[in-house]
């Protein structure tokens, strides 16, 4: 006892210390495997600093990449428990990183394949999106590229980078950073902006150093996907790679070659190089994978013998392919149009034998989407029997492949045959009834959704929409907080009103506002938007939108904020902090410096959007006293041709002139104040007789005869006492949603205006001008009548 209490003053000032006393973070990086690091991280992940934490990550992103491409495990270390908790701790610790660990830690997520909706990558990009404007290049760089593995090209943020570089571009000295940010922002650039990249990057080119080929390549990629073969640049580019030939790899051959074919860029001495280099390769590659992407690379360039010794080679392979392996040496066997019949016969007999052994759906729709690239696309009656026998164990993605197939030998069957394709009709019946089976079936709305994401063009349309719907009412009650903004924005796509399906979102939203991110209040507002329809909670529905958004007024991209002024505005809800946040010089400044560097047609798009809320503001909310300043844009796009119309309005305008007494009593493609365009437009005085026009374009008196040409002038006349000025309106089917003959937004928000600017307005929906109640001239006319003047047949 009394030994134990001499010694505890020891203890005391020299604690027992059973692992290394050297800093954490260096040995973290002394760390020879993954679970050395996850220890340490188990042990001290109570006290771990945020530049601990960006080490953890860096020291287990290192240790991968130093393995072979057969030896990494990226999943087994996504998925260790220790890793779940350095994933946890770091969401509390993002706010304090310095830029290049933030930017850092996102990259190395994305590396180890954690999705982007996950909470610590949604929390580091919304972190690096405030901090833009103080990111050096390289930082910025480093995070445009961690977008595009986002899929997020095209986003707002994206454009602030891209308006950044705009603003900073004679600032940046550092081509490797500038090639990096001109790959990333290529999608959203005007041709202005792309041409002074194109000089920065000749200005800088002499400041690298030439073995490096990565910058090289980058800036072929972005002239590849900016469509600019400016050539004194590729020449340059050219000279790296033709210098460090000895250097570039199968993948690194083959990217040069499809740029410069998109390119349309011909270098004799890169392929005379490239092809030597290539041939080189042939026996050294025994996978089929990677002879395939060999094949594709030098069979354009390769002589007969090359061409000859390739194909003995992936005859030899030819067994050895898996399914999706034969099915990219099809492709790129077509796209090179290679004629050895042999080989495709031997290829058709491959997958015919895969066929009869293969179980898993999604083998077998690949398979027969090869047998479908074959130069005879033709599927005999086996292969249809096997298709069929794994019908109903297929998902709504494998069936998708299979549709596809079978319209390609429908295809090929009408062109090179005259039989009737009664077999591809009958399967085509049948894949409709499993996909409709399929989301009969459904019991899931988070799977439900994954396999919508493929359902596009007719099929899907024609098909499987109603069954699509009823699926997702089914579901209803799976919607929550996480994938409201998925839902909504799907049901947009569709043009489908489903009011059950509206109600839901709309109430989930309400109660789960704070589970949705504000960056996807716009996808939540839209479908609402476009279809025209106003839940039961109207006003705390939109207002709670608002009051998430409110906040983030400053840092939304200008292009998300005019779209959602616009999309608020069609269903009449003007909220005034939004419409202080467009209508500044401060915002259009900001908007105006960043459609300079769109591409025109989405830049003409979002002035279109722009000009159509100004004018929603000034009409309907006129207390704002936000003034109209689109004359001129207006005038500029007004000024050009209107075009010719369809069959209807010209019927209508000649049935028109008949029931008003004259072609002097009609006035057509008539312009408002506001510049809405009217179809069609008459006057009646008090006694409901038609006024005629003083000057008239009797041109229009012509039709249908000749082509419809435009009599714009904008009205403002006063009329005479009592009298009143119709507009005609005729709806075709996008007026329109799908499922039901309910007015879209545009269109009723349109109805709205002309009411305000003093029309009484008359709206001709398709379905009843082409009914078979007005299958006749009498008929139509009676119609007519009864809608201008109140009364039936005269």
């Amino acid at each position: 006892m009394f030994r134990l209490r001499a010694v505890c003053p020891f203890w005391r000032v020299f604690p027992f210390r059973p692992f290394s006393c050297e800093p954490l973070i260096i040995q973290m990086n002394k760390c020879t495997n993954e679970e050395q690091v996850f220890d340490l991280i188990a042990r001290n992940k109570a006290a771990l600093s945020e530049k601990q934490v960006g080490c953890a990550f860096n020291a287990l992103w290192q240790l991968q990449k130093q393995k072979t491409t057969s030896l990494k495990d990226i999943e087994g270390v996504r998925n260790h428990p220790h890793f779940l908790s350095l994933h946890n701790l770091t969401i509390s610790k993002v706010k304090l990183m310095d830029d290049d660990t933030l930017v850092n830690v996102l990259y190395i997520t994305q590396q180890f394949a954690v999705e982007a909706h996950d909470p610590l990558v949604e929390a580091l990009v919304t972190e690096a999106w405030t901090r833009l404007e103080r990111f050096d290049f390289n930082v910025l760089s480093k995070f445009s590229t961690c977008l595009v593995d986002q899929h997020l090209n095209l986003s707002p943020l994206m454009g602030e980078i891209a308006d950044i570089v705009n603003r900073n571009l004679e600032a940046i000295q550092d081509l490797r950073s500038l090639s990096v940010l001109m790959v990333s922002i290529s999608s959203l650039i005007s041709q202005h902006f792309q041409e002074q990249l194109v000089k920065k990057a000749e200005v800088l080119f002499d400041t690298i150093n030439h073995c490096d080929i990565n910058i090289a390549r980058r800036i072929v990629q972005f002239l590849r996907n900016v469509n600019c073969s400016y050539y004194p640049l590729l020449e340059r580019c050219n000279k790296v790679f033709l210098s460090n030939m000895s250097h570039l790899d199968l993948d690194s051959i083959s990217k040069i070659f499809g740029l410069y074919q998109c390119l349309q860029f011909h270098s004799f001495e890169f392929i005379t190089m490239a092809k030597e280099r290539l041939t080189e390769m042939i026996p050294l590659f025994d996978h089929p994978a990677s002879f395939a992407k060999l094949f594709v690379a030098l069979g354009p360039i390769a002589g007969p013998k090359e061409k000859k010794q390739i194909a003995s080679i992936l005859h030899k392979h030819l067994d050895k392919y898996k399914p999706i392996e034969l099915l990219k040496i099809i492709q790129a066997s077509v796209f090179l149009h290679f004629r050895s019949k042999e080989f495709f016969v031997k290829l058709r007999e491959l997958l015919l034998s895969y066929l009869k052994i293969s179980v898993m759906p999604s083998e077998i729709s690949i398979l027969v989407h090869a047998i479908c690239m074959l130069p005879n696309p033709r599927l005999n009656e086996a292969v249809i029997a096997r298709v069929e026998e794994v019908l109903p164990c297929c998902d709504l993605t494998e069936l998708s492949v299979f549709v596809t197939s079978v319209l390609r030998w429908i295809q090929y069957e009408h062109v090179y045959s005259d039989g009737l394709p009664g077999k591809q009709l009958k399967l085509l019946q049948k894949l409709d009834h499993y996909g409709c089976q399929r989301l009969q079936q459904s019991n899931s709305l988070d799977l439900l959704r994954k396999e919508l994401k493929v359902l596009k063009g007719d099929w899907f349309s024609e098909s499987l929409l109603e069954e699509t719907f009823a699926a997702l009412q089914r579901l209803m009650n799976e919607i929550n907080g996480t994938n409201v903004a998925e839902i909504a924005s799907f049901i947009s796509r569709t043009n489908y009103l489903s009011t059950l399906l509206l109600d839901r979102i709309a109430s989930v939203v309400v109660q789960e506002i704070e589970k949705i991110h504000p960056f996807a209040i716009f996808g939540v507002i839209l479908p609402f938007s476009t279809l025209n329809y106003d839940p039961p909670q109207r006003e705390e529905f939109f207002g709670t939108c608002m009051q998430r958004l409110n906040s983030y007024l400053g840092i939304l991209d200008p292009l998300v904020l005019v779209f959602l002024g616009f999309s608020l505005a069609t269903v009449e809800y003007f909220p005034e902090d939004l419409l202080k946040a467009i209508f500044n010089i401060k915002f259009l400044a900001r908007l105006d410096s960043q459609l300079e560097i769109l591409p025109s047609s989405l830049s003409t798009r979002i002035q279109f959007r722009l000009m159509e809320l100004n004018r929603a503001v000034c009409l309907e909310c006129p207390e704002f006293q936000i003034p109209w300043f689109h004359d001129h844009f207006c005038q500029q796009h007004y000024n050009r041709d209107i075009g010719s119309v369809d069959g209807a309005q010209q019927q209508i305008y000649k049935l028109l002139a008949e029931v008003l007494g004259g072609i002097n009593y009609v006035k057509a493609s008539v312009l408002t104040s506001y510049y809405h365009t009217v179809d069609f437009e008459c006057i009646l005085d008090k006694r409901k007789k038609p006024l005629p026009y003083v000057s008239h374009n009797t041109t229009l008196g012509k039709l249908p005869e000749m082509s419809w040409e435009s009599n714009t002038q904008i009205v403002g006349s006063r009329l005479p006492p009592g009298a009143e000025r119709i507009a005609l309106e005729f709806l075709d089917s996008k007026a329109f949603c799908t499922n039901i003959p309910h007015l879209k937004g545009k269109s009723a928000m349109k109805k709205r205006h002309l009411e305000i600017l003093g029309y009484r307005v008359v709206q001709i929906p398709h379905f009843e001008w082409n009914s078979m109640a007005l299958s006749t001239k009498d008929a139509r006319m009676d119609y007519l009548r009864e809608h201008i003047f109140g009364e039936g047949k005269s």
